[in-house]
C-alpha cells in the first residue's frame, strides 16, 4: 500500500481543527472541508493548507480522507450520498473516520466503501481539545492489521498512542464502551458522594479517600479484571455474598437518610441476583460468571 501524503480533512470544529493543524506541523499536505466554508476559510486563515470548497475537491488527488463528524450517519452522507468524497476518491484510497459512531454504522460504511475499492479505518479519540492542541490523544483504530500499520504515521502525528482493536467497527465499539464505564464510574462517585454529604461526611475527605480506595491500584479493572477474571483465577480472598452485603448496607444506609440512590439500588440488586445464581461463598469477582452466561460469551 501506498505511503499517504497527501489527506482531506472533513470536519473542522474544535476538535478537527487542532488535529488538522497537527498534521501540518507534521509534514502532510493537507486541504481541509467543513459545512461551513467560513470555518474551513478560518483554519486556512490560522495554520496553512488549503481550503476546499466542495466534498469531491477536498477528496481529489488525497491519498486519506479523515472525518472529524457528529455520527456515522453524516460520514455515511458526506462519504456515499451523490457529489460524496467518493465519486473524487481513486480505489485504493482509504478513509479514516475519528469521531465517535455507531459501530454497527461503521461496519456498514465500510462494507459499502469497498464495494468502491475505498478501505476505511474507525480511528476515533480518547481526550478533549487541550490534548488534541497538543498531539497526545489516545487513538484506537480498527480494520486490517495491514490497513492501520498503513495509516499508523498520519494517526502518531495527531496523539501519542495507537491501539489496533480489531476489524472496522471495533474501534468505535471501544470508544463507545470506555466512556460507558466512565460514564457509569461519574454517576457511581456523585451518588456516593451526594449520600456521603447528607450522612454528614466531609466532601473533601470522602474524594481523597476515594481516590485511595478505589482508583490506581485499587480500580477493579487493575485489581480485579485484569489478574482475576481474565486469568480465571478468581482469588481475591472476597466472597461474592460479603460485596452484595455491604452493597446492601450502603443502600439501606440512603434509604434511612432519604437520600437518591437509583443507581446503588439496581447494582444491589445485581449482586443478589449473582448470589443466587453463581453461588454466595464463591469469589467476588466470579459475578463475570453471571454476565458470561446471560450474554453467551466467556471473558
Amino acid at each position: 500500500m501506498n505511503t499517504i501524503k497527501k489527506i482531506g480533512f472533513i470536519g473542522v470544529g474544535n476538535m478537527g481543527n487542532p488535529m488538522a493543524a497537527n498534521l501540518l506541523k507534521g509534514g502532510f499536505e493537507v486541504a481541509v472541508f467543513d459545512a461551513r466554508p467560513e470555518t474551513a476559510a478560518a483554519f486556512v486563515a490560522q495554520h496553512g493548507g488549503k481550503a476546499a470548497t466542495s466534498l469531491a475537491e477536498v477528496a481529489r488527488n488525497a491519498d486519506a480522507i479523515i472525518t472529524m463528524l457528529p455520527d456515522d450517519k453524516i460520514v455515511r452522507k458526506v462519504m456515499l450520498d451523490t457529489g460524496g468524497a467518493v465519486s473524487a476518491m481513486a480505489k485504493g484510497t482509504v478513509l479514516i473516520d475519528m469521531g465517535t459512531c455507531n459501530p454497527t454504522g461503521t461496519r456498514k460504511t465500510a462494507e459499502a466503501l469497498e464495494k468502491s475499492g475505498i478501505h476505511m479505518v474507525d480511528a476515533p479519540v480518547m481526550g478533549g481539545v487541550v490534548f488534541a492542541k497538543d498531539g497526545t490523544l489516545d487513538i484506537m483504530a480498527g480494520g486490517s492489521a495491514e490497513l492501520v500499520a498503513r495509516v499508523t504515521p498520519v494517526l502518531r502525528a495527531m496523539g501519542r498512542a495507537v491501539t489496533h482493536c480489531g476489524a472496522a467497527g471495533s474501534a468505535h465499539a471501544m470508544k463507545a464502551l470506555a466512556n460507558y464505564v466512565n460514564a457509569c464510574a461519574l454517576i457511581n462517585a456523585v451518588e456516593a458522594l451526594t449520600i456521603g454529604k447528607k450522612f454528614g461526611l466531609d466532601t473533601k475527605m470522602m474524594a481523597d479517600s476515594l481516590a485511595t480506595m478505589c482508583a490506581g491500584r485499587n480500580h477493579p479493572i487493575e485489581k480485579k479484571v485484569i489478574p482475576q477474571v481474565l486469568t480465571r483465577k478468581f482469588a481475591t480472598g472476597m466472597a461474592l455474598s460479603f460485596i452484595a452485603k455491604d452493597v446492601r448496607i450502603a443502600v439501606d444506609t440512603a434509604h434511612a437518610i432519604g437520600a437518591a440512590v437509583p443507581l446503588g439500588e439496581k447494582v444491589s440488586e445485581l449482586w443478589d441476583a449473582a448470589v443466587e445464581k453463581v453461588g454466595a461463598g464463591v469469589d467476588q469477582t466470579e459475578i463475570v460468571r453471571y454476565w458470561e452466561e446471560a450474554t453467551g460469551v466467556k471473558l
